[in-house]
């Protein structure tokens, strides 16, 4: 396993591959303000165990894909969108079972719609509707204690790697579900090898000024390829309700519920959701 830069249309994105090329691709797209670390390594060589060659990277302002100074982004979903089909052509690959989490489930919806010959099936995790429309507008909307703790984040010193270790930590751990047990040292290796790649860290904030497209907006039910949505039940950033809109808007799709699980994909859940992936990606 070794990164592989990759350049399109004057933007670089940094990836990674697990497993025999020969084999069934599944390309994982990470959510907002996460580099592909967060797609742990351990259950990455898993999935890719399960005879499929699984593919991260890190989305534009993450990692070392390419940044913009913080506040200065211009791009939206959809670009991010085509940034993960020019991640297939750079491994060669037509068509790929794509694995979104949080907004990485919205961008692989975007994908479907505006390269709907690339995707053989979606699985959402942790995600929702793309767009504000009916009827996403009317879901349950983030925990404030979120929203307050981020709010937070201008008093961090961001110049101390150790400091900004310690708050992004501590901002994970709100995202754990009551019925999982927060694995802080596991997580702190994740969040120090995030701080220790960046290109430029506070450039992850850019995500929060990612522009829509109306022209993908209320399309869901066009998008006919299988979906499997996997959710907590305590998931607190979007909270299980955006699940149930995903699955009553797309017309091939089936829901997982994790009971007690919240906005993560927990190791206590790997091999579950390593199996649904398996069994829902077999044949198609």
């Amino acid at each position: 396993m070794t990164e592989k830069m990759i350049a399109h249309s004057g933007v670089e994105i940094c990836t990674e591959s697990f497993g025999d090329p020969e084999h069934p691709a599944v390309l994982l797209i990470m959510g907002a303000m996460c580099s592909m670390v967060y797609w742990d390594e351990e259950f990455c060589r898993r999935l890719a165990d399960t005879g499929r060659f699984v593919i991260r990277y890190d989305n534009r302002d993450t990692g070392r894909s390419t940044v913009y100074e913080p506040g200065q982004s211009r791009y939206g979903v959809p670009d991010l969108a085509d940034d993960a089909a020019a991640v297939l052509d750079a491994y060669e690959i037509g068509q790929a079972h794509i694995v979104g989490l949080s907004l990485g489930g919205m961008i692989a919806q975007v994908l479907a719609l505006k390269h709907p010959g690339r995707v053989r099936t979606l699985t959402l995790i942790g995600s929702s509707i793309f767009g504000s429309d009916e009827p996403a507008r009317d879901l349950p909307p983030m925990d404030p204690k979120i929203l307050d703790y981020h709010a937070g984040g201008s008093a961090v010193d961001w110049s101390d790697p150790e400091a900004a270790a310690q708050y992004l930590t501590e901002g994970s751990r709100l995202l754990c579900g009551p019925k999982r047990t927060f694995d802080e040292q596991r997580v702190g290796r994740q969040v120090r090898q995030e701080v220790s790649r960046a290109r430029n860290l506070l450039s992850m904030y850019n995500h929060a000024l990612l522009r829509g497209d109306d022209a993908y907006e209320g399309r869901l039910g066009e998008i006919r390829v299988p979906a499997l949505i996997i959710h907590g039940t305590n998931d607190t950033a979007l909270p299980y309700p955006h699940a149930e809109a995903l699955a009553g808007g797309l017309p091939n799709a089936s829901l997982l519920p994790l009971e007690g699980a919240g906005h993560e994909v927990h190791p206590d859940d790997w091999e579950t959701i390593i199996q649904a992936i398996e069994d829902h990606t077999a044949g198609v």
